[in-house]
């Protein structure tokens, strides 16, 4: 299946708005695991676990390889990049924003201090 490369960050963040699945690729981070130690930390069944490793595994994050019983995950990093980088376009876009509204404002404090607007002695 052929993702439009929106759709594919739609499901990276989808995937990544829950603390779940990101406790699930954080630990990923560390090394493959089985889907029941992924489960071990949570107080969640083995079937919402599995489910939610799917939703990592429909955006890419996660690869999963089933041995028998056994379903071992794999982080696959590849799709964060993506995201990484869409949210670093914004990031340098607000910057550059937020630096140019600082600077208008300090101009603007500059310009009420220089024009006389406060006075430091009483009219006579």
């Amino acid at each position: 299946m052929v993702q439009h490369p929106d759709s594919q960050l739609d499901e990276v963040f989808g995937a990544l708005s829950d603390p779940t699945r990101r406790a699930i690729l954080a630990r990923l981070s560390k090394g493959d695991a089985l889907v029941t130690e992924l489960a071990a930390p949570f107080e969640i069944s083995l079937a919402a676990v599995s489910k939610h490793v799917r939703v990592l595994e429909r955006a890419g994050l996660v690869h999963r390889t089933v041995m028998g019983r056994e379903h071992r995950c794999a982080l696959s990093p590849r799709p964060l990049r993506a995201a990484a980088n869409w949210v670093e376009h914004y990031r340098a876009f607000w910057e550059t924003r937020l630096d140019a509204l600082e600077q208008f404002i300090a101009t603007k404090r500059r310009r009420a201090r220089g024009t006389g607007k406060r006075r430091d002695k009483p009219n006579e």
